[in-house]
């Protein structure tokens, strides 16, 4: 009967790691997420998919072979293989903020102005 005791067992909840081949993967998605300006329609998708994301997973196993034609067929298994586990969500979304809070950061900074003295000892900008 020990078989029984873990029958209705699921993953610990909560984000997951991925390995390295996943990860690049991952960060190749979320980075094109970030950079066409679609984070919070692709957080909301993410959100609301949450409860189906292993059922998406093994649709993407299905159409594997057809996109194999098309583009990278070892990222897309990956990238399949990753959203299998129950944290993958989690992970998803905390990368794409990251990623976008990095784009943010970069746009409202302004490159520091030179300043020169002034006669009277003050700092002006050009």
């Amino acid at each position: 009967m020990k078989w029984l005791k873990h029958a209705f067992a699921v993953d610990a909840t909560g984000p997951v790691e991925p390995t390295e081949s996943q990860r690049a993967i991952v960060d190749k998605v979320c980075c094109e997420v970030v950079r066409r300006h679609l984070t919070t329609p692709a957080l909301l998708a993410l959100e609301m998919s949450r409860p189906l994301n292993y059922v998406a997973s093994q649709v993407l196993h299905f159409f594997g072979p057809f996109v194999s034609a098309i583009t990278d067929a070892e990222g897309h298994k990956h990238f399949a293989m990753f959203l299998e586990q129950r944290g993958s969500i989690d992970y998803l979304c905390r990368r794409i903020e990251d990623l976008e809070a990095e784009a943010t950061n970069h746009t409202k900074t302004p490159p520091s102005e030179p300043t020169e003295k002034s006669a009277d000892g003050l700092s002006m900008p050009h």
